[in-house]
């Protein structure tokens, strides 16, 4: 039996997020298992990085698994693809050490949440992007974002993904960049909270077009008992794009 693991991407749209739910729902995870399974996987439950909200996408999600493999990873690779749903795919594999965790050997997380502002709608842009009109001021999210960087208690922009876990986080990297209309949040961190980028996405758009939020913003990271409460970024614009080892 030997481990691997391998690099997911998926377009989330048609997902109701990456875990298997009790329910019938469809999810990245058992589209996953489904198709190891028919190419004679025997697991219970594959190991994942994070667990992408319903509607989130993914470049660089981890996944992990054991099987009786006799050919190459680049083989499997073909195999599993060949088993999936066209909004699912697997980008590459690799053998894995027995004590490798998908999730508790990371040292970083990279996600991207994309913006959209356009007066009218884009049907192919906005299946991946948060569509907003007039569009914000981009130096002033950026002058935002830099705050964000460093270690700080993000409790007010989400919950832990352990029930009782502390809600510390270190972001080493936050920042917006145009790629053609769209503007691009970019943000790797340590670990991240449920919908901690969704929360603070809503936040740095809010300052871009001249709310408040500015102020209520550095008051959250100053006490993160002052629960952020406006509304959430769509998951649509939210990718995670790298996982770091």
């Amino acid at each position: 039996m030997a481990h691997y693991q391998s690099i997911v991407a998926y377009d989330g749209t048609d997902f109701w997020g990456f875990q298997r739910q009790a329910s019938n729902r469809r999810t990245v995870q058992q589209a996953l298992e489904t198709a190891l399974a028919a190419i004679g996987w025997t697991g219970v439950s594959l190991r994942a990085a994070g667990r992408t909200d319903a509607g989130a996408h993914a470049r660089g999600q981890v996944v992990s698994f054991a099987m009786d493999w006799r050919k190459g990873p680049e083989e499997l690779t073909r195999a599993i693809n060949a088993q999936l749903p066209q909004d699912v795919a697997v980008r590459e594999t690799a053998p894995a050490p027995d004590d490798f965790h998908p999730r508790f050997s990371a040292r970083s997380r990279r996600y991207s949440y994309a913006v959209l502002a356009a007066p009218t709608p884009d049907p192919i842009r906005e299946r991946f992007s948060w569509r907003i009109w007039p569009g914000p001021d981009l130096g002033a999210m950026q002058a935002a974002a830099e705050w964000l960087v460093g270690r700080h208690d993000f409790g007010a922009f989400g919950t832990p993904p352990i029930h009782g876990g502390h809600t510390v986080r270190t972001v080493l990297e936050a920042q917006w960049r145009c790629e053609g209309p769209a503007m691009v949040f970019e943000i790797e961190a340590d670990a991240f909270l449920y919908r901690m980028v969704r929360r603070l996405v809503a936040a740095l758009v809010g300052i871009g077009r001249g709310g408040r939020e500015i102020g209520r913003l550095h008051a959250a990271l100053e006490d993160p008992g002052q629960k952020w409460i406006s509304r959430l970024a769509p998951a649509k614009g939210l990718c995670l794009e790298r996982v770091i080892y």
